[in-house]
């Protein structure tokens, strides 16, 4: 069964068509990594999957539950995680604090369960250190790391990442991204990831999907996207970004 599955989804803003008849599946365990050009509909495809944007037409299933406005947020707390462009963190909370949040409000955790957690992907993210700092002391890539260990704490089967290196200055999206990539290899979590960083899609993707002008123009493996598209428009936009 998939963890994810999309079906016709359609999402307009007003008079906006962003995404036209979207159908897309994403197994248990499964790595997706989701590409294309500014405003093809990356973004919009991955908040559809948590209804932080409620699709005008479709269906969303997680884990075969259909989603709708009433088990949303159930469903978000039980099964699914997102880290974002911008972090997110809250300035006024320590750092330890922001990891024990959602598991102690929303999960039921104790106090001393959530810190022993928080502690653990702490040491995952190589941030142990920072744990009683507030998020504004720290680096942009250290406050996307800890919004990685704080998706962590959450424990559900589904992390999605919207462009989690987009707001990061070039020394630091490498660190971001070494997290990422130890996260995928080292953990059955299913993620979904929408970013332009070619040389990650390369090494962590299961299946690499193409999106243009709302719709899929072409999905599969890395060799297939960097060897061999089929797509004169994926041909065209990956000669573009890969130097």
């Amino acid at each position: 069964m998939a963890m994810i599955k999309l079906e016709n989804i359609n999402k307009n803003f007003g008079d906006l068509h962003v995404l036209k008849n979207v159908n897309l599946e994403v197994q248990e365990g499964e790595k997706l990594v989701i590409i294309g050009p500014s405003g093809s509909g990356k973004s919009t495809t991955v908040r559809c999957m948590n209804f932080l944007e409620v699709p005008t037409s479709g269906r969303v299933l997680i884990d075969g539950q259909e989603m709708t406005e009433k088990n949303q947020r159930r469903i978000v707390r039980e099964k699914i995680s997102m880290v974002f462009q911008q972090f997110n963190l809250y300035p006024h909370l320590t750092v330890l604090r922001n990891l024990t949040l959602a598991p102690t409000k929303l999960h039921g955790m104790s106090e001393q369960e959530a810190e022993d957690l928080a502690y653990h992907y702490l040491d995952v993210v190589g941030l142990r250190d920072k744990a009683h700092v507030y998020p504004p002391a720290l680096s942009g890539g250290q406050q996307q790391r800890i919004a990685i260990a704080r998706a962590l704490c959450c424990k559900t089967p589904i992390i999605l990442f919207d462009e989690p290196t987009s707001a990061l200055d070039p020394e630091t999206i490498q660190e971001v991204l070494d997290v990422m990539v130890r996260l995928a290899h080292e953990n059955n979590i299913t993620m979904v990831v929408v970013t332009h960083e070619m040389g990650f899609a390369r090494q962590v993707a299961d299946r690499i999907v193409f999106m243009e002008d709302g719709r899929i123009i072409e999905e599969g493996t890395p060799e297939h996207f960097f060897t061999s598209p089929d797509s004169p428009r994926v041909k065209e936009f990956l000669g573009k970004i890969i130097r």
